[in-house]
């Protein structure tokens, strides 16, 4: 076993990677996916002036619109086919993931494998049709509402025709993404959802970068802050990377058992729980709870009010705006609480500890020292809840220093903590996936050559 291992470690190179026709097709479908996605971020919605939602995203960058932009590679900016991106689906998938837990139809449904999961994909598909047209049609009236500061309309002829084009427009944008997405996963390499918001993402990070360097170049911060800035985002990334390669494993003992003259089992695995268990799904959350209200209120500033809104309503959403906005304490203390609060409640519902100690004792498996069954699932708990525990500190770290950066020193949105958890978990996944499909070729290349031999012999 250990000169198989050498062999394969020695043959680990580029000259493998030349070999391995299948995985050079599953990169190159990769890149042509996402190349097609670039271009339609640039395909814009009929009827529309991009200007004037530019301008708009340029005064509440920093708000639930920036955030969105960010991970639409700026095609809401834009206002493109694809300006609500492929969040949708997200959304969707999460809503079904939640309603597993508390309706049992959908708990059994889970638990029936292959036909079970295309039935649960058929419902998310239909449920990121009925979110679509929900959002879109809320930006189609949003843009009739919508004026620059010259006073241009957005829309230049609103009306029944103009919101029933931009919804066929958007949803349709948004289920073309959701099957480029599945097709990647299916014949590329990576999972296509994770890698369409990573596109988007590291498409801008360039111009990010530029802005930075330009405001040095200005004088608007001094070079010893932009190198100490680079710095600090290497040792962040490095961070990230190391929490989310972070695991505790537990040992899991299965006892033998004795099938006519041989004996079978005994062997000894281990259960790889990560302290990061929810991933990037609290601070998305966190940040779309706390940037609503606060995007709402600037946009009270720019929209003329009915005239039954009475004037303590909008001096309430300026107040809510200011105490809300990036850098404020009242901010960073939600966003750490809300960070915490769907740290433990979206590990609740991706890992469930008495499930798991039935399926142990269900295959013979137990954990030593650990009794099966309720002490099983009671021990999973608490070690559980420690991991959570350090993983939400970890999330809160990562996440309010560079909402620190964002809000008192100018840096680029872009460098914000969930981007960077985005392209770090994303990048980690497809290597991952890339060097698993290097060494089934590398297997495969050493099963024929053992063949080859034994025949020879």
């Amino acid at each position: 076993m250990a000169s198989t291992a050498e062999q394969l470690a020695a043959s680990f190179s580029f000259g493998t990677f030349a070999k391995a026709t299948e995985l050079r097709q599953r990169i190159w479908f990769t890149l042509g996916a996402l190349i097609i996605y670039r271009i339609g971020t640039y395909i814009p919605v009929p009827g529309v002036d991009a200007a004037v939602m530019a301008e708009r995203l340029a005064g509440t960058g920093g708000g639930i619109l920036g955030m969105f932009n960010m991970f639409t590679g700026g095609a809401l900016g834009r206002m493109t086919v694809f300006a609500l991106n492929i969040m949708p689906y997200i959304s969707a998938s999460i809503i079904v993931q939640l309603m597993t837990t508390a309706i049992p139809t959908l708990e059994a449904l889970k638990k029936e494998g292959e036909s079970g999961r295309k039935k649960m994909n058929q419902y998310t598909r239909y449920l990121t049709v009925l979110i679509a047209l929900f959002q879109s049609y809320g930006i189609a009236l949003g843009l009739e509402t919508m004026h620059g500061a010259n006073g241009v309309a957005a829309v230049a002829d609103p009306g029944f025709f103009f919101r029933i084009s931009c919804v066929i427009t958007l949803v349709g944008g948004t289920m073309f993404l959701m099957w480029l997405g599945e097709q990647i996963t299916a014949r590329g390499i990576g999972n296509g959802t994770s890698l369409i918001i990573f596109a988007g993402i590291v498409a801008n990070l360039p111009r990010a970068l530029a802005n930075l360097l330009e405001l040095g170049r200005t004088g608007g911060l001094s070079p010893i802050f932009i190198v100490a800035f680079l710095a600090i985002a290497a040792a962040v990334i490095a961070f990230i990377v190391f929490m989310e390669r972070a695991q505790r494993r537990i040992v899991i003992q299965y006892p033998k058992r004795q099938v006519g003259q041989r004996m079978f089992g005994g062997d000894a695995t281990h259960m790889p729980l990560k302290i990061n268990t929810a991933g990037v799904i609290p601070p998305i959350f966190a940040s779309s709870i706390l940037l609503v209200p606060a995007t709402i209120a600037s946009f009270s500033g720019n929209v003329q009010l009915p005239a039954w809104v009475p004037v303590w309503a909008s001096n309430i959403l300026s107040t809510i705006s200011s105490q809300l906005a990036h850098g404020q304490p009242l901010y960073m203390a939600l966003y750490a609480l809300t960070i915490v609060f769907f740290s433990y409640f979206y590990t609740a519902i991706v890992f469930n500890p008495q499930e798991t100690a039935d399926n142990l004792k269900k295959f013979g498996g137990f954990v030593p020292g650990i009794r099966p069954g309720t002490a099983t699932a009671e021990y999973f708990d608490t070690i559980l809840t420690r991991l959570t525990t350090i993983g939400a500190l970890y999330l809160v770290a990562v996440c309010l220093l560079p909402e620190i950066l964002i809000s008192q020193y100018g840096v680029p949105f872009y460098f914000g903590g969930t981007s960077l958890m985005i392209i770090v978990s994303v990048t980690m996944d497809t290597i991952t996936q890339m060097q698993s499909h290097l060494l089934a070729h590398q297997y495969q290349g050493l099963i024929k050559k053992t063949r080859v031999r034994g025949r020879a012999r």
